[in-house]
């Protein structure tokens, strides 16, 4: 009896614990809950500032001077999204290991190589006293901001690790982010081309790095051709020893392959006399991974300026924490979006070493000596992981090439001089012209800018410094050690291509080429998209009367699948009924393409199978011609090959025997052989195609950074798993299991009013908040919902 009273005793007392540790968790919890309404009294504005917050958080915050609002952005920022600003910051700088632990050293030891800490350092001594300013006033909003929570933001318990204040410094590594999420992969493209330069014959080269393709669809310039095939005199497959099995291993899963398209992004702008209210429209849908919180913090700022045109501003749009702007909206006078600008915004050098003495390098000026850097890495619950970072006159030493030569990385992020934070300038611009020209005039990623004005004209032009090449292309790696080959600094505004209200009053951008000729030599041959989505969105333009901003949503969304129809079709005749080959699952899968419904929907399985139909074809072709550059380099697979659908298609419709791999006696056979290795790869685990639908693959994982890492209640941080239309990068509504639209914004400036606004999740990046989730649903379903803040739900002075 003694003994049961004693594990009763002990029983009630372990819960008291678990309860009290419960409590004292869920205090903490709360007590780091943003502030909603009520005052707060601080010492760095000027004359009080309002917060008025809607029903779904998203805050207009008015002052009597831009650094009043400024100061009001950063406290809201910190309040609602401070861990999310501390992973950028870190993200950038290579320091994550010293929150997260050793996981993170491989992406830390990545990202030193760029050193963007101490850039950010130069970027701020540089940086003119107005934007030191701006940054100052940002900051210690954010620190007052952190400092108002009543815990701090509850990721760091977890962690056991306090947040560290923000700096001017951190500002400039957070916009550092977007360099490296949006260029530093598109490095691996360049160093394709070259080896597929020096492994293959030339024509076979030529062939298969084409600029472009019968899907080119620029706004203005030539369009591009794919070359002729070479003969068999340059390449015979069909003699060779079969080598299915090398060219698999080069070639990505599906999976794989459609991560490697998936990111994107649509912006358009259609003019004046284009649309039913008279005034120019701006649709942005910016095409991002998708995570918790959003990459977006929806807001509005307002204040006094005699020399506004109105006496005051009004600038509504989606900021980032981190930042002191409003980078895409509209100010009743302009509205902006962007879209990833794939130019070519670095080079690989090849480096001529001393063959004396491999400290020394070849320049234009002599035998220069490399200097070299020890990056500390501090690693959470561990010791430092020190490394040597060695940079030349052009920039870091990168990476060794297939023939074991080293190369150095010359980077317009890289440049000190090519970052500021002119796009803060954009919320003051108040036509069309002036927009351009801040836009050309500032410094950061690059990006594809469409500017609608208030007078209904429409402009494109390039965000970001671009690199005046002297004496070569950019497009394979070489060497600049003679000088004849080099960056003659950056172009001024006024050679910048632009393109400034077209005759037919309709631009649109969606990663892919927009212009030719000069403008493009200029740009440079980058990574862009091979035009499919660009062209599905013209067509959708042109084909509308009078544009209302609903018909721009309904582009956004527009997941119809004309981009893969020729391939539905190319399928249904591999499955045409034949004597001897005719069998339950082949009838089952033929059902299904032709009645795929011609939409990357949900319940669509026909789509699915033609999506997956068309990754194999593809990966056995290609990679059965560039198996040989994979040979000589493991790094290279066929999704570097960025245009390949024109070179692919050309192929299938020529069906030329020398391109055929020896596995196979013809192209009808090598299809039906794909065709059926699809099939064994569904009906291994499932007796029918039945629940193979777009929808089970396409499922979304949209996550917290701790929702893996927090036992039994992570997944409460996570968005709800569920099936969206849409696909990768070759339709309009660009999604896939991690990444999508990140916003969708249209709006006319001056007539705000109509205007639409959503995005994935909420504004608050706490569990707590009744704002953490509460956009979702609208996103995800496509609902319109307004593009400027409703009613004040709270107000906070």
């Amino acid at each position: 009896m003694a003994a049961k009273r004693f594990l009763v005793t002990v029983s009630i007392a372990a819960a008291v614990v678990v309860g009290a540790v419960a409590l004292w968790g869920w205090t903490l919890l709360n007590a780091s809950l943003p502030i909603l309404s009520g005052d707060v009294t601080v010492d760095n504005v000027s004359s009080p500032v309002r917060i008025e917050r809607d029903a779904l958080g998203i805050p207009t915050i008015r002052g009597n001077t831009l650094l009043d609002v400024t100061f009001a952005l950063g406290f809201l920022h910190a309040q609602d999204r401070f861990f999310q600003m501390d992973l950028s910051r870190r993200y950038a700088a290579g320091e994550l290991a010293a929150l997260l632990g050793s996981k993170a050293i491989e992406h830390d030891r990545k990202v030193r190589v760029h050193r963007f800490r101490a850039r950010a350092e130069q970027v701020v001594t540089l940086a003119p006293s107005s934007e030191r300013t701006l940054l100052g006033t940002y900051v210690a909003g954010v620190n007052a901001g952190l400092g108002a929570l009543g815990a701090k933001p509850f990721e760091y318990y977890p962690l056991r690790s306090e947040p560290e204040p923000w700096t001017a410094v951190d500002s400039v590594l957070a916009a550092y982010t977007f360099s490296l999420r949006l260029q530093a992969k598109y490095f691996a493209f360049e160093s394709a081309l070259g080896v597929m330069r020096d492994v293959l014959p030339h024509s076979l080269y030529r062939f298969l790095s084409a600029p472009g393709s019968e899907w080119d669809t620029p706004v203005t310039g030539e369009t591009f051709t794919t070359p002729d095939i070479p003969g068999p005199d340059v390449i015979d497959l069909h003699t060779r020893t079969p080598h299915s099995a090398r060219a698999s291993a080069r070639c990505p899963t599906y999976i794989a392959l459609s991560a490697i398209d998936a990111t994107g992004s649509n912006n358009w702008a259609v003019a004046g006399n284009r649309t039913r209210h008279g005034g120019a429209i701006v649709a942005d849908d910016m095409h991002l991974a998708i995570g918790v919180p959003n990459t977006w913090y929806r807001a509005a700022l307002n204040w006094a300026d005699e020399d506004a045109p109105d006496g005051q501003w009004e600038i509504t749009g989606a900021t980032f924490p981190g930042l002191p702007a409003v980078l895409v909206g509209s100010n009743r006078h302009v509205a902006w979006g962007f879209t990833n600008a794939r130019g070519d915004w670095a080079d690989h050098i090849v480096l001529e070493l001393d063959p004396k003495d491999s400290q020394f390098y070849r320049t234009p000026n002599g035998m220069q000596k490399f200097k070299r850097y020890v990056e500390v890495i501090e690693v959470k619950g561990a010791q430092p992981v020190e490394f040597e970072v060695v940079t030349t006159i052009w920039g870091p030493v990168f990476d060794t090439d297939h023939q074991g030569r080293k190369r150095a990385l010359r980077w317009v992020a890289h440049d000190p001089e090519a970052f500021n934070f002119g796009v803060a300038k954009l919320a003051t611009a108040t036509t069309l012209e002036t927009s351009l020209r801040v836009a050309n005039d500032s410094g950061g990623a690059h990006q594809n800018i469409v500017i609608a004005d208030k007078d209904g004209r429409i402009g494109w032009t390039i965000f970001g410094r671009i690199p005046r090449r002297v004496g070569f292309s950019g497009r394979v790696p070489t060497s600049w050690a003679d000088g004849t080959r080099r960056w003659d600094g950056y172009l001024p505004a006024q050679e910048y291509p632009r393109i400034v209200n077209p005759p037919n009053g309709r631009i649109w951008t969606a990663n892919a080429r927009v212009v030719g000729g000069e403008a493009l030599r200029k740009i440079g041959f980058g990574g862009y998209d091979q035009g499919a989505r660009a062209r599905q969105i013209r067509d959708r333009l042109f084909a509308l009367g009078q544009a209302t901003e609903q018909d721009m949503l309904d582009i956004q969304l527009d997941d119809e699948a004309r981009f893969l129809e020729r391939w539905q079709g190319l399928l249904l005749d591999v499955l045409a009924p034949s004597v001897g080959k005719d069998n339950a699952r082949r009838t089952e899968l033929r059902k299904y393409v032709e009645t795929w419904g011609g939409h990357a929907s949900i319940d669509s399985v026909g789509y699915r199978m033609v999506a997956d139909f068309r990754e194999r074809v593809v990966c056995a072709v290609l990679g059965s011609l560039t198996a040989a550059v994979g040979d000589k380099d493991l790094r290279f697979h066929i999704g570097l090959m960025r245009r390949r659908d024109g070179v692919i298609w050309k192929i299938l419709t020529e069906r030329p025997t020398h391109l055929l791999s020896a596995d196979y006696r013809s192209w009808k056979d090598f299809l039906t052989a794909t065709a059926e290795q699809m099939l064994d790869t569904y009906f291994k685990t499932e007796p029918s195609l039945v629940n193979r639908t777009w929808g089970e693959f396409n499922t979304t994982r949209i996550v917290h950074p701790r929702g893996r890492a927090l036992p039994l209640r992570g997944h409460w941080l996570n968005m709800p798993e569920e099936p969206l239309p849409g696909a990768r990068a070759d339709l309009p509504r660009v999604q896939s299991v991690k990444h999508g639209a990140s916003e969708r914004m249209v709006v006319s400036p001056g007539r705000e009013e109509l205007g639409i606004f959503h995005m994935p999740g909420g504004q608050s990046g706490h569990p707590l908040s009744p704002h953490y989730r509460d956009g979702h649903e609208a996103w995800a379903q496509g609902k319109p919902t307004p593009f400027l803040p409703g009613a004040t739900v709270h107000l906070l002075e």
